[in-house]
C-alpha cells in the first residue's frame, strides 16, 4: 500500500517535471526571438478558425437530435457568451447551453467558472453549489472526426437557485478533447506554439433542470450525452 506522503511526494514530483518540461520547450522556443529580436509572446501565430469561432456568439451551435428554442448573446462577467436554450428532439428534456469561445490570438481562458456562479447569483438570486465531482466523457468517432476516441476532463455538480435546481457540467472544449483547468489549455497551447500552431478553446457550461436538491447523479446519464454531442460539434466544425 501507497503511503499518503510518498502518494503526494510522487504528485509533486510529476508536477515538478511537466513544469521542468514546459520551461525547457519555452527556452528552446524563445532562443532564436531572443536572438532575433522578434519575440513570439508579443505575436502569437494566428488561430485559424477564429471567424468560425467569434460566429458562435451570434449562432450557437448547431445540434444533431437538438432543437434550440431561443438563442441570444448574453453578458456573463466581462465577456459575451452564447446562451442557447436546446430541447431534445421526441422528448421533454432541455437544457440551457452557455458558450464562451474564443475572441482573439491573445485570449485565454480564466475565470469563467467564477463568472458563471456570479451569474447564476445574479439571475436567480442564490447560486449554492453542492454534489461536485470531476467527470469523464469520450467523443465517439464520426465521419467528420478522426479516428481515435478523444477523452473530455470535466466538472460535474448541483446548483440550486429559489426557482430551479440545475445539473451542470462544464470544460474548456479544445481539438483533440477538453478539461475544466485553464492550465491543461496553457500548456497544450505552448506546446501548440513551439510547432507554430494554436491551441483554440470555447468554455462550455451546460445547465440541466433536475429534481428540486435531487441527487445530481440521476442527470448524469443526460449530461453525457449533451456534453459528448457538443463537444463532437466543436470539433467537427468551430475547433
Amino acid at each position: 500500500m501507497i503511503s499518503f506522503s510518498k502518494f503526494f511526494k510522487e504528485n509533486q514530483l510529476t508536477q515538478v517535471a511537466a513544469l521542468l518540461l514546459l520551461l525547457l520547450l519555452l527556452a528552446m522556443a524563445g532562443v532564436p526571438g531572443y536572438l532575433t529580436g522578434h519575440w513570439q509572446w508579443k505575436q502569437p501565430p494566428a488561430v485559424p478558425t477564429l471567424h468560425e469561432l467569434k460566429q458562435i456568439r451570434k449562432t450557437g451551435l448547431t445540434l444533431p437530435g437538438w432543437q434550440t428554442i431561443e438563442q441570444a448573446e448574453q453578458q456573463i462577467g466581462e465577456h459575451n457568451w452564447s446562451l442557447q436554450v436546446i430541447k431534445k428532439e421526441g422528448s421533454e428534456s432541455q437544457a440551457i447551453l452557455l458558450l464562451l469561445p474564443q475572441n482573439g490570438p491573445m485570449d485565454q481562458p480564466e475565470v469563467e467558472w467564477t463568472d458563471v456562479n456570479g451569474w447564476g447569483r445574479s439571475r436567480w438570486g442564490k447560486w449554492d453549489i453542492a454534489q461536485s465531482r470531476s467527470a469523464e466523457f469520450n467523443v465517439k468517432p464520426s465521419a467528420k472526426l478522426a479516428s481515435n476516441v478523444d477523452k473530455v476532463e470535466a466538472r460535474f455538480f448541483r446548483a440550486s437557485t429559489p426557482q430551479q435546481t440545475f445539473a451542470v457540467l462544464q470544460w474548456y472544449a479544445m481539438p483533440d478533447g477538453g478539461n475544466p483547468s485553464p492550465f491543461h489549455w496553457f500548456l497544450a497551447d505552448q506546446l501548440a506554439q513551439w510547432r507554430k500552431q494554436r491551441t483554440p478553446w470555447v468554455g462550455v457550461s451546460i445547465l440541466i433542470p433536475m429534481e428540486p436538491l435531487g441527487q445530481v447523479e440521476t442527470s448524469w446519464p443526460l449530461a453525457e450525452s449533451i456534453g459528448e454531442t457538443v463537444q463532437a460539434a466543436l470539433m467537427a466544425g468551430p475547433l
